[in-house]
């Protein structure tokens, strides 16, 4: 059972969690050209080769609109390519270029400082439940708000 006190503390610890995480992220990425944002997108991109563009926006939890945004941006700096799908002629395929790989590479190396930090705060298993819980409250609320459409 949640306490009033929790009830506070969740979504204020939640919000100055991301905030940290993307600050330290954009101030790392800064002279790179590429936003955090964008960063997380090039990671679902590479991870997931064979995604469409709305696949991704649900990957990243972002809406289609924001995400198509970004693989303007991203494919205009030649580090994504966007091909028609092979069964689905509204939708677009996304793949990482072999320059927007090497940015992925960069970027990769660049954030590992915070990583370090992040995972120094926490051991093993409390990033493995950190994780899992995050998974849980994301899936909770996604399910949610697709209920309530």
């Amino acid at each position: 059972m949640k306490s009033s006190q929790q009830e506070h503390e969740l979504p204020l610890a939640l919000r100055a969690a991301y905030m940290a995480l993307h600050r330290n992220t954009e101030a790392k990425f800064a002279t790179h050209g590429v936003t955090a944002d964008q960063f997380v997108l090039m990671l679902a991109v590479d991870e997931n080769r064979s995604l469409t563009q709305r696949e991704l926006a649900k990957r990243i939890s972002s809406d289609p609109s924001t995400v198509r945004a970004m693989l303007v941006l991203l494919e205009r700096n030649g580090l994504i390519r966007r091909d028609a799908h092979p069964n689905d002629l509204r939708a677009k395929t996304v793949e990482l270029t072999a320059s927007g790989k090497r940015k992925l590479r960069k970027l990769w190396k660049v954030g590992q400082s915070i990583r370090d930090d992040m995972y120094g705060a926490m051991s093993p298993e409390e990033t493995t439940i950190l994780i899992r819980l995050l998974r849980c409250v994301s899936e909770s609320l996604y399910l949610e708000n697709a209920v309530s459409r």
